[in-house]
This record gives structure tokens, C-alpha cells and sequence, in this order.
């Protein structure tokens, strides 16, 4: 009989739902007869709690992103005598809000939970406990390196994307013949040849300048017309292509920006075209987002990072440059001057596209794929 499989995630960012739509695809593609049902957790809630959740997420990001790192670490640290309460508080208050999604658990027989966010996966941890389900799940941590809300057991199968993820899940008591170094899985487009001649006439893009990818996340926020500007202030004659998203007021502020006479440019909106567009980017100049940040690295191009979250993003931002796959600027001057010393040093630039391609897992998908579904004998 075909395998039935739960995705599931939370709307918590664009990033997790990504990575789920990712697994999907995979799934589908190898294993085309599997019942795959992709579930946003935080759609079988209330409107209330789905707010509390996800857009104080978002708040914190855009308004106060250093009290975002605060929590961060403070979430990351082992729960200390005195905070055991308020751990079972969340705990309760999580559980009282999604009865929805686990009466959904437990009325459906799945043969498998494959979670691209850690809510879902710790109300299954806390099921199994009590053997109400006894469904195995596995659990794609979407970022970089790990934090303790990964850690939820029992869960049959870990996937990370770093040597030292998988170490400090190991700390928190998780066996190690159960984490798996696959990288953050990126749909399987990311991964598909394609050729860069015509992506360049679909894309209105000349190979005689170096191409930049300004990418603003889905909602278009942050300090975007600041960095359009530094970059259109490089020296050297580029061409950019900077994608707004779903923030149409801003894609208007950038089209009335001049642009310099010896640069091109172009202003997008909201695409489905991103594999494309990095396809043909020599520079992808982004927050490190896990999700963004592994697509650019299946594509190949070479990561400017600006304004990086404290917390995961910092820590995504680490793991690139120690690697020597990115270079960041912390400020708009900086951003024009390293990007412009950059695009004359082809020799560095060929440096970090080699470590770009030697840390970049496009085929990740698959691989969380294929280890998930031996848990459950299927091939």
C-alpha cells in the first residue's frame, strides 16, 4: 500500500514553508504514488494565537530585531530550576490553541511526519510520550546550525545542514545515528541545469557586465531603497535586478530612483522566477535567510550579506563566511566599496564561487527524502 505522508510547518517566515513545499516536491517526484498531505500548522488555528505566533515574529524583525536575538539566546540556553514554569506554560498554552491540529493527528493513520518547523514537532514529541500516536517523525532543522526548540524527542530522524548542527543536537542527548548532514533542502528547480544564454534574453540581461540580485524577502521590508541606492553608487558598470516582493509601494520608490549611465536596471515585484534570476546573478545581495541562503548556494552565486537577524541569521552569516562562500557589509557605504573591490578581483570572486559550490546541497530534498522514508521501508 502507498506510504501516507504528513508535511508539516508553521507560517512563521516564508522560509519553513519553503523548505516544506521543498520535501514535497521531492516526495513527488520519487515517489509519485505516495498519498502527501503539506500542512501549515498555524492554519488549523485561531486568529488570535496565529498573530501571537507568527506576526510578533515579523514585528520583532522589522522593529526590534536585537530583543529578537535576546530571545534567541535566551531560548537556546538549558531550562534552569526557576524557568521550568513558564516552559510549561507555552507548552500549555501551544497545546489549548492547536486542539484543532492534534485531533487531526489522531483521527488520520499517517505512516510518516516529516516537520520543517519545530512547533509541529514538539506536540508530536509530547504524543508519542504518551503513546497517543505513534507515528514516526523526523525533523528538518532550516537553518544552519541548531537551537535547542529543535530538540524535541523521541524523533526518529534529525537532518542538519553543518557538521557543528549536528554536534550540538548531539549535546542535547540526541543520538547520534539519528541526525543527518543533508543541508537545508531547496526545491528540486534549484537544482536543474539550465541554460544561461536564454535566461538572460527571457530576463532582459546582457552577459557584458556583472549581474546583481537584490532580493528584499517576500514582503519587502527592511532598508531596501537605502542598499538600491549604495549599490547603483558601485564604480564598476553592473547590472541589477532587485526584487521587491508583494511590497508594491516600494517597487514604485526604486523605479523613481535614477539610475547611473553606466549601470542597467530593473525593479521587480513579486516572482516565481528566483531559481532563474540567481541562475544568472553573479551576486546575490540578501538577509542570510536558510532557506535564501542554501537557494543561492544551489544556484551558485555568491552571497553579500546585509542586516542579518541577530540570532539564526547571524549565525547563517557565520557559517558562510567561515567558508569562504560570502562577504558582508555592515553598513551602505561599506556595501558599495566591498562589492566594487570584489567585482574587480575576478581571481577572489572565482575563490568564493569554488566554496560556494563545494558547501551548496541541492539535491537536500531528496535526501531528507530518502532517510525519512526508511523508517517506514519504503524505497
Amino acid at each position: 500500500m502507498p506510504p501516507r505522508i504528513l508535511i508539516l510547518s508553521a507560517s512563521v517566515g516564508a522560509g519553513h514553508l519553503r523548505a516544506a513545499e521543498a520535501v514535497e516536491a521531492a516526495l513527488n517526484q520519487a515517489h509519485p504514488d505516495a498519498t502527501v498531505q503539506n500542512l501549515d500548522v498555524l492554519e488549523m488555528t485561531n486568529r488570535l494565537f496565529r498573530r501571537v505566533y507568527a506576526k510578533s515574529y515579523l514585528d520583532l524583525v522589522n522593529k526590534a530585531p536585537h530583543m529578537l536575538g535576546y530571545f534567541y539566546d535566551l531560548l537556546d540556553q538549558p531550562i534552569k530550576t526557576g524557568r521550568r514554569t513558564g516552559e510549561w506554560f507555552r507548552q500549555v498554552v501551544q497545546n489549548l490553541n492547536l486542539k484543532p491540529f492534534i485531533k487531526f493527528l489522531k483521527s488520520k493513520p499517517w505512516d510518516l511526519i516529516i516537520n520543517t518547523h519545530f512547533l509541529p514537532a514538539e506536540i508530536i514529541a509530547a504524543l508519542k510520550k504518551d503513546n497517543k500516536i505513534d507515528t514516526p517523525q523526523a525533523t528538518v532543522v532550516t537553518d544552519f546550525d541548531t537551537h535547542r526548540l529543535w530538540f524535541n524527542q523521541p524523533c526518529e530522524r534529525y537532518f542538519v545542514a553543518s557538521p557543528e548542527g549536528a554536534v550540538y543536537l548531539e549535546s542535547w542527548g540526541v543520538p547520534r545515528e539519528t541526525i543527518f548532514l543533508t543541508g537545508i533542502p531547496v526545491h528540486p528547480v534549484f537544482g536543474e541545469v539550465k541554460d544561461l544564454d536564454a535566461l538572460r534574453a527571457k530576463h532582459g540581461v546582457s552577459g557584458d557586465r556583472p549581474v546583481l540580485l537584490q532580493l528584499a524577502g517576500g514582503f519587502g521590508v527592511g532598508p531596501i531603497e537605502k542598499l538600491y541606492k549604495a549599490l547603483l553608487s558601485v564604480e564598476t558598470p553592473i547590472q541589477l535586478l532587485a526584487v521587491c516582493g508583494r511590497n508594491e509601494a516600494l517597487s514604485g520608490q526604486l523605479r523613481n530612483v535614477q539610475v547611473p549611465p553606466r549601470h542597467a536596471a530593473r525593479v521587480l515585484g513579486f516572482t516565481k522566477e528566483i531559481d532563474e534570476l540567481m541562475a544568472i546573478a553573479d551576486l546575490v545581495v540578501s538577509k542570510p535567510g536558510g532557506l535564501t541562503t542554501s537557494e543561492t548556494l544551489a544556484r551558485g552565486a555568491v552571497m553579500v550579506i546585509v542586516n542579518p537577524i541577530p540570532g539564526q541569521e547571524s549565525r547563517n552569516s557565520d557559517f558562510l563566511l567561515e567558508n569562504g562562500a560570502a562577504i558582508k557589509a555592515n553598513n551602505s557605504p561599506a556595501l558599495a566599496y566591498k562589492v566594487n573591490q570584489l567585482l574587480k578581483d575576478r581571481p577572489r570572486l572565482e575563490r568564493l564561487r569554488e566554496n560556494v559550490r563545494r558547501i551548496a546541497t541541492p539535491r537536500a530534498a531528496f535526501e531528507v527524502v530518502e532517510k525519512s522514508l526508511e523508517l517506514i521501508g519504503a524505497k
